[in-house]
């Protein structure tokens, strides 16, 4: 969440600011973003934050699909008085969510 934050607090004040100031002021706040987005610190982060979430999305998506056909399956081939019982939720373990830097 602390990652998280200060994306937010910038979408909000952007927000705010564009609107009470007219698109003038929207399109330059727009190009000071697209500047600071570009410079080569803030590029190297926004590229390791989206490779770590790619590795995420790889190393959990398979277990993720496979769970989904599971209840896909459960939920199309079985016999209603099977179907009453709710489906196990998924469990994720601690050690699977690691805080993005």
């Amino acid at each position: 969440m602390a990652g998280k934050l200060p994306f937010l607090i910038g979408l909000g004040a952007g927000y705010v600011l564009g609107t009470r100031a007219g698109r003038a002021q929207y399109e330059r706040i727009k190009a000071t973003a697209t500047r600071v987005t570009e410079q080569p610190f803030v590029r190297e982060r926004m590229d390791a934050a989206s490779a770590r979430v790619g590795r995420a999305v790889r190393s959990q998506g398979e277990a993720v699909a496979e769970k989904v056909a599971e209840a896909v399956k459960e939920r199309l081939f079985s016999s209603p008085a099977q179907r009453s019982e709710p489906a196990s939720p998924v469990q994720v373990d601690d050690a699977q969510l690691r805080p993005l830097d």
